[in-house]
């Protein structure tokens, strides 16, 4: 199964969250199972999005307990890392997609980009090749995956 691993920030925004669920409902349409870190923002619309098209969701949370997952994940998969997870998130995508996002997604894309995975930003705080900040172009690259 093609695994998509979507990232960014925590903090809610209704654009960014908003275009984080699309992001999941388009990954859900064609096939790909959804990764993210399991908790707030970015991480539970875009599986909120998946789910709206009965998507299957991971969550690689950062802690041992399993009720700090948001409700969109199927399968969750505590860590006890905390930040060092983010390494588990991005290496589990066959492609990693980035919406907003902090230091914690900087790091995240950084790791995508050391592993050579086709990265796809919407308005990332690191500038890079496929790094959208129109947000229809951004919807038209991923929906052309």
């Amino acid at each position: 199964m093609k695994t998509v691993s979507i990232i960014g920030q925590s903090i809610y925004n209704e654009e960014i969250c908003q275009i984080a669920e699309t992001t999941g409902e388009i990954m859900a349409q064609k096939g790909y199972a959804v990764t993210t870190g399991g908790l707030s923002g970015v991480m539970e619309y875009a599986l909120k999005g998946a789910k709206n098209y009965n998507g299957i969701t991971i969550g690689i949370i950062p802690s041992y307990n399993k009720n700090d997952a948001n409700k969109y994940c199927d399968i969750i998969i505590p860590t006890g890392l905390n930040h060092a997870r983010n390494i588990l998130v991005v290496s589990s995508g066959d492609i990693v997609i980035s919406i907003g996002g902090e230091f914690g997604t900087v790091s995240e894309i950084a790791i995508a980009l050391k592993m050579n995975k086709p990265l796809y930003s919407y308005k990332s705080p690191f500038d890079h090749k496929n790094n959208f900040l129109d947000k229809y172009q951004f919807l038209q690259t991923i929906r052309a995956l």
